[in-house]
């Protein structure tokens, strides 16, 4: 059994089987009890481009899960011409550009500090070392100029935890925990709006016109979405590229790394499932779905649909990132995961070769991870 498996077993041992299951009986297929299933690459793409028919704000979509908890003002619960108002006003937050320069400032230390213990033939567990430089950096998005970045991490981790892949809405009490994480961390962010710091993110967020009340919001959507992704991706990133041969390769030709990263995400699909709900009548692979329907859009089963890991395998236009979504609700924080970990895959590959000392799979997590990946420098081949 190959790692990625394990990892998606070790995650949710009865769903993922039953989602993989699902993936063979077709394109589309209603399920009584979870709702209409798209396996399918160019189904997902065409729903997930319809935000008028296919919607997060109705039932059983992601609005519903996260409204109480980050209020009724973030992109993740917005549709029509609010979401495309408030989007407008964030387009130019996270650039290339500006996100290159912030992960350059907040993860230099970081950095030097993985290069230095990896050239002292230390082993480094690259779990631990993503919660640290995740946290770093989403606490330079939030405001928060120093601090404990691995508990920062973890309070995020519980708040996701909460979520499995069968969730519709969080309980009074689970609501109430996530807000005892996410109010304390608004607070910081509101102080540096207040700010109007245009050097800070959340001072940008002033002076590209949101409220305060908008950039709170952001925030906590920030903090929630853009830590677990990037943290995750990097450790099977090289375990990927270790087990196939590759590491060697991308490690003398970086030209190669951008497309590593498109593919490790591919196979080990972030988002394994994506929600909509659907607000008017329509037809998907033939199959007619109605108002109030609840679309899952199982990610992972359109994704790996291509096959294993391939490192030279081109992505049909339907698929491209498709694991950030499409259309109107693209991820906005795409530009900010890309540095970081293109930042540090940098690091790791100037120390390659690297060997894989340890990995054990996380247990009941919602993103497939490991628990720990310890890697140290190998000998020169």
């Amino acid at each position: 059994m190959n790692w990625e498996r394990r990892l998606y077993l070790a995650a949710h041992p009865v769903a993922y089987p039953l989602v993989r299951g699902l993936g063979r009986a077709g394109p589309v297929v209603r399920v009584p009890g979870v709702g209409v299933v798209v396996n399918d690459a160019k189904v997902a793409r065409d729903v997930l481009m319809d935000g008028d028919t296919f919607r997060k704000d109705g039932p059983g979509a992601p609005g519903e899960l996260w409204t109480p908890v980050l209020g009724p003002s973030v992109l993740l619960n917005m549709e029509g011409a609010a979401h495309r108002t408030l989007r407008r006003k964030l387009t130019g937050l996270f650039t290339p550009a500006s996100t290159d320069a912030l992960v350059a400032e907040y993860l230099a230390g970081p950095r030097a500090e993985l290069t230095r213990r990896l050239e002292r033939g230390e082993p480094v567990d690259l779990v631990d070392t993503m919660k640290v430089m995740a946290g770093t950096v989403i606490g330079a998005v939030i405001g928060l100029e120093s601090g404990d970045y691995r508990g920062l991490f973890e309070q995020g981790e519980r708040v996701v935890g909460m979520v499995s892949l069968r969730t519709r809405r969080l309980s009074p009490a689970q609501v109430a925990r996530a807000r005892a994480v996410l109010d304390p961390l608004g607070d910081i962010a509101a102080a540096s709006y207040a700010s109007g710091d245009d050097t800070t993110v959340m001072g940008r967020m002033r002076s590209l016109g949101l409220s305060a009340d908008e950039a709170r919001g952001a925030a906590g959507a920030f903090f929630l979405t853009g830590t677990e992704t990037v943290a995750t991706l990097v450790p099977r990133l090289v375990a990927l590229l270790h087990d196939t041969g590759t590491l060697a390769r991308v490690a003398a030709d970086r030209s190669l790394l951008d497309a590593a990263i498109d593919e490790a995400m591919r196979v080990t699909t972030p988002t394994p499932v994506m929600l909509r709900s659907v607000h008017a009548p329509a037809r998907l692979a033939g199959r007619r779905v109605r108002p109030g329907d609840r679309v899952l859009i199982a990610t992972h089963n359109c994704c790996r649909a291509l096959g294993p890991f391939d490192l030279d395998r081109p992505h049909p236009p339907e698929m491209r990132r498709l694991w950030f979504g499409a259309g109107p609700h693209f991820c906005l924080g795409y530009p900010l995961a890309q540095s970081e970990i293109r930042a540090v895959m940098t690091t790791l590959l100037d120390a390659a070769p690297l060997e894989i000392v340890r990995r054990t799979a996380a247990r009941n997590v919602l993103i497939p991870t490991y628990r720990t990946f310890t890697v140290r420098k190998g000998a020169p081949e």
